[in-house]
């Protein structure tokens, strides 16, 4: 399946948010430094902005940068979990991130934040550079759509202050 969807991706025109539609941007970062230069975070800090600003009709945000090696579970990124509060505050309507690998290591996690994102009011899409993919393309709309990742009819929160009816979540 991953081969045919790769064949299909090449197959076709790929779709990147437009410079000349207004956006805010967000560029998320999950930095370490392995590399020689000190300064490496601030120079890719400045290859985004220089990108940015060839397109006078993205606002620039800020960027939220996370630390750590390897890609991280969602949990324990403190930035990307602001960012996402930020997009749900309508501060935000673009996510401008490196790598899927940057977001989550799970890609299930990554397709349901990305699902969340684009069922927003004011819909926000997430651009990752070295894969080329984004969100909010056309070709992507029905499968964001696809129920299969969202809670169903059935689904309940758990409250939060009886232990004893969570029962093996706590484990």
């Amino acid at each position: 399946l991953i081969a045919e969807h790769r064949a299909w991706l090449k197959s076709i025109k790929h779709e990147r948010p437009s410079p000349k539609r207004d956006f805010k941007i967000a560029v998320y970062i999950r930095y370490f430094n392995q590399t020689k230069y000190d300064d490496y975070l601030e120079a890719h800090k400045q290859q985004f902005l220089s990108a940015i600003a060839l397109c006078p009709n993205w606002e620039f945000v800020g960027f939220y940068v996370d630390e750590g090696g390897t890609a991280p579970n969602m949990e324990s990124a403190a930035s990307w979990s602001q960012l996402l509060q930020d997009c749900y505050d309508e501060k935000v309507d673009l996510i401008i991130t490196q790598k899927t690998s940057n977001v989550s290591k799970k890609h299930m996690e990554l397709s349901f934040c990305a699902r969340l994102l684009a069922a927003l009011e004011k819909p926000v899409g997430i651009y990752f550079i070295s894969e080329d993919i984004y969100t909010l393309a056309s070709y992507y709309q029905d499968d964001l759509k696809d129920p299969f990742f969202l809670p169903g009819l059935d689904w309940h929160l758990l409250p939060d202050d009886k232990t004893d009816s969570r029962g093996v979540l706590d484990d």
